[in-house]
């Protein structure tokens, strides 16, 4: 670590207590490997890490970044990046050079950040998903107005990951090919009954009405996205083959050939995966398909996450968790008879649609405050895409597609490839 100190005007501004929070900071990050930062405030410019990845410039305009770091660790820094205390040039690149180096980034987590942690972590415990919380919870992030989602989501409105095969397809197409590789993963066929737990913005339950004649319920307790779905829905003349509920998965009843729930688990909570499952196996039928799409963590970090609150818990989606593999294998083992067929990762993919997303936000600023967004929610939506974009990159997060049977279901093969139309391109679903 190398620092080269340069006089500022400003660094009268850093008091002792500053000093020796930056001092501290600089020490915690100091044996930074594969990558580098190079941070610049009043005081001076410090050089950590090596050439061996990407290469990062992080300038802190005001002090009290550090002070932010050493009362929340991680999420501080990211609070203090809403309060425009930071900026930095690459702020994918700096969230990828952290995975890498995340014994590091533990680190900042200890001494007065484990205050922090604590006052959090009860913070977050009165975000429980009761049907109640639930509610409150999903209001929190979606009923954020559709109008704002509409100006960086592909127009079919899926927020969830698309299914890229190239670095140069449209997220559109991408979009497409995931709702139909799911649909043919399921083996639609005219006249099923499909069960849809967490309906967005009724993008899967038009596609799997409109090209495989199925009969959706789907159902949301999101006002914003319920009122939406079913406006787009009518103006699709696909009323007759879907109906929108505006109620909690828990509540749901009657039993249904196929099942669809894409990234909805993750806005459960950790302490229902259970009566998820166990709601899974009970609304099909005895020969019936589900597919569940998640993000997940690696197995070995699941319970370290599930029980920390980090940037996404605290300011996007309050009450979530990321489940792994091995924890939603556990649940459904426990709460269901449900087999499991097939189970496909594709976060590379999900890295893409991150970066299509945060390049279409950015573009639409003057939009978004036209919306009276003001710029730290701006900035928490930047640090919010690129954070995840990060994370998938590294492979620290990914995205599966699950595909589970009832005992009664005798395997069919998927539907052959075909040709689709989208975005005035020909592409293989």
């Amino acid at each position: 670590m190398n620092e080269l100190v340069s006089p500022s005007t400003r660094s009268e501004r850093f008091g002792a207590v500053e000093r020796f929070l930056r001092a501290r900071l600089l020490e915690q990050i100091g044996p930074l490997r594969a990558g580098r930062i190079v941070l610049t405030d009043a005081i001076g410019e410090v050089r950590i890490g090596d050439d061996d990845g990407p290469q990062v410039r992080l300038w802190v305009d005001d002090p009290g970044f550090y002070r932010a770091v050493a009362a929340n660790g991680s999420v501080g820094a990211g609070e203090a990046y809403m309060d425009g205390l930071w900026r930095c040039d690459d702020l994918v690149g700096l969230i990828r050079l952290l995975v890498r180096n995340r014994d590091l980034l533990d680190g900042m987590e200890t001494g007065l950040a484990r205050l922090g942690g604590i006052a959090m972590r009860g913070w977050n415990a009165l975000r429980r998903n009761t049907r109640t919380g639930s509610r409150r919870n999903i209001a929190a992030h979606y009923d954020l107005g559709n109008p704002f989602f509409e100006l960086f989501l592909s127009p079919d409105l899926m927020y969830s990951s698309a299914l890229f095969e190239s670095d140069d397809d449209t997220l559109e197409s991408a979009s497409f090919r995931k709702l139909d590789r799911i649909c043919r993963k399921l083996n639609l066929q005219p006249g099923d009954r499909v069960v849809e737990i967490g309906t967005g913005w009724g993008g899967f339950a038009m596609h799997a009405a409109r090209h495989y004649g199925a009969h959706v319920t789907t159902t949301t307790i999101s006002r914003e996205q319920h009122a939406l779905a079913s406006e787009r829905i009518a103006a699709a003349g696909l009323s007759d083959r879907i109906t929108v509920l505006l109620e909690d998965y828990r509540d749901l009843r009657g039993q249904y050939d196929k099942l669809v729930s894409i990234e909805m688990i993750e806005a459960i909570g950790a302490q229902y995966l259970d009566t998820y499952f166990c709601q899974l196996g009970a609304l099909l039928k005895p020969d019936g398909l589900a597919l569940v799409q998640a993000i997940t963590i690696e197995d070995h970090r699941y319970e370290q996450a599930r029980r920390s609150v980090d940037f996404i818990k605290r300011f996007i989606f309050p009450g979530s968790f990321i489940p792994s593999i091995a924890a939603m294998t556990a649940a459904k083992t426990r709460a269901s008879d449900l087999a499991i067929l097939q189970i496909d990762d594709f976060g590379g993919s999900y890295a893409l649609t991150l970066q299509a997303w945060r390049e279409r936000f950015l573009a639409r600023l003057g939009d978004v405050r036209a919306q009276g967004y003001d710029e730290r929610f701006i900035r928490m939506w930047e640090f919010y895409l690129a954070y995840c974009e990060g994370g998938f990159r590294e492979r620290s997060i990914g995205v599966v597609q699950m595909l589970m049977a009832k005992p009664g279901h005798r395997r069919a093969a998927l539907l052959p490839e075909r040709e689709l139309a989208v975005d005035g391109r020909t592409l293989q679903a």
